[in-house]
């Protein structure tokens, strides 16, 4: 028998506890990144973004998981999109929110949504109870798990809902360096991206590559400026607070890689990569004005050029981009895991998702054939 204890801020459950169940390789699950969050207000009170940690005890309340969640008010900054489920239920006179997520708070990036010192069978299995228990006691409409890891998906009780989605990850061959990388393209893609690097050398555009305490707190100004630069352009502010980048890289400097962008010594734009156990993650980019294929060379061929040089397997550089293909980053398969209170809703919710993976899984054929590999026998 297990016991749920809930917890309104991270800091009730001491990081050592914490991350000893989660461990430390994905970057965002740490006590460190969670606590920063909430440390700068980029969840919290006002935000719609409502702390609310399980921890699970055994018989002898010895802690056995820890559960990343949230009480939402709202369907932001989640990167699976539910807003026309949230249409339906005000149609019929229900109140779609409060919800509950168990996600890593504007972190579109697949990994761990719990951490366990049990059998990974066994908590996996635990997990879709435990979030019914909780959405009964807050009295939430639903929950939901977004970006989990492939097994928790495979072991979901019928009466939950998985639900399919795609983005472009790039797969490290045990490539030699990036030279090596493009033998794999065919000739015209190829010369495509050799072009688009020589035009960010030609005007006289300078990377530079800073992990850990090379980053400084100016370089860090300068990054959030780019950041919500980016955010402006679409008439939004960015989700993170003005001090969440310096107070995450006190605690979570080396998992941090900021790649500058210098013209003439200024500094003009900024990617900021987090360093996992084997996978790089691209998270967040920003640009004061925009300079010829600077884009993909700060977010995409600098990461891959890093994994290269790290042996990193895999490279996420986030959600969305169907451009990413013909950049060598393949279609996978994301995730999220689905359960309504309402049992009518929860039916159509079930039957919407079934009908839109057929879909989604011809789509990601598709656009595998966009990959700009070679074919076997050429």
């Amino acid at each position: 028998m297990y016991k749920v204890n809930l917890h309104p801020s991270i800091d009730a459950i001491p990081a050592d506890l914490w991350d000893g169940l989660c461990g430390t390789g994905y970057p965002f699950l740490r006590h460190a990144f969670l606590h920063t969050l909430e440390l700068t207000g980029s969840v919290g009170e006002g935000t719609g973004w409502q702390p609310l940690h399980a921890l699970v005890t055994d018989n002898n309340d010895h802690p056995v998981m820890a559960i990343p969640l949230y009480i939402k008010s709202h369907s932001w900054g989640e990167y699976v999109f539910d807003w026309a489920w949230a249409d339906a239920y005000q149609r019929n006179g229900l109140h779609y929110y409060p919800k509950l997520v168990n996600a890593i708070p504007f972190t579109p990036a697949t990994g761990p949504r719990f951490g366990s010192s049990l059998p990974l069978a066994t908590a996996v299995e635990l997990l879709p109870g435990i979030l019914d228990q909780i959405m009964q006691e807050v009295d939430a409409s639903s929950w939901h798990c977004l970006f989990p890891q492939p097994d928790v998906i495979e072991t979901a009780p019928s009466a939950t809902h998985p639900r399919l989605g795609s983005q472009y990850h790039w797969f490290n061959q045990g490539y030699a360096n990036f030279d090596d990388f493009l033998a794999r393209f065919n000739s015209r893609k190829r010369k495509s991206v050799r072009r688009e690097r020589r035009k960010v050398s030609e005007q006289e555009i300078q990377l530079i590559s800073l992990t850990g305490e090379a980053i400084k707190p100016h370089h860090l100004e300068q990054f959030y400026r780019f950041y919500q630069a980016t955010y402006l352009k679409r008439g939004r502010q960015g989700y993170l607070a003005p001090d969440f980048f310096h107070q995450l890289h006190q605690q979570m400097a080396d998992q941090m890689l900021l790649i500058m962008a210098e013209d003439q010594g200024q500094a003009v734009a900024a990617a900021l990569y987090f360093i996992g156990k084997d996978c790089l993650y691209g998270r967040y980019w920003g640009c004061l004005e925009h300079y010829d294929s600077l884009h993909f060379e700060a977010c995409y061929y600098q990461g891959i050029d890093y994994c290269i040089q790290q042996g990193l397997d895999r490279f996420d550089p986030g959600a969305q981009g169907e451009h990413k293909i013909q950049r060598g980053f393949e279609p996978v398969r994301t995730w999220s895991l689905h359960r309504m209170a309402h049992p009518d809703f929860n039916r159509a919710v079930g039957e919407f998702v079934h009908e839109e993976q057929q879909h989604m899984e011809l789509q990601i054929e598709e656009l595998r054939t966009w990959l700009p590999f070679k074919q076997p026998d050429t």
